[in-house]
């Protein structure tokens, strides 16, 4: 696998994004759950709020995930954890 690149895994399907944009949406989306601490959202409303594709919110969530920054709860939203 090329240097700046990480491979995302979804619904069965592979493909490959660019680290920078999954670096550049980590740190944007990092800052809207710090300015507003309840912030709830599904990854269906995150995609809807920010006009991501699925794959790309999946991965930026999966990456804020691993570094428990944010969590999952019981309703399928992803609260600061």
């Amino acid at each position: 696998m090329a240097r700046g690149t990480c491979v995302a895994v979804l619904a069965g399907m592979t493909t490959t994004l660019a680290t920078h944009d999954v670096d550049v949406w980590r740190e944007r989306i990092r800052a809207e759950y710090l300015e507003m601490p309840g912030l709830h959202l599904t990854m269906r409303q995150a995609q809807r709020l920010w006009g991501l594709d699925e794959l790309t919110c999946a991965a930026v969530f999966a990456v804020l995930e691993r570094e428990k920054f944010l969590r999952r709860t019981g309703a399928e939203a992803y609260a600061r954890a």
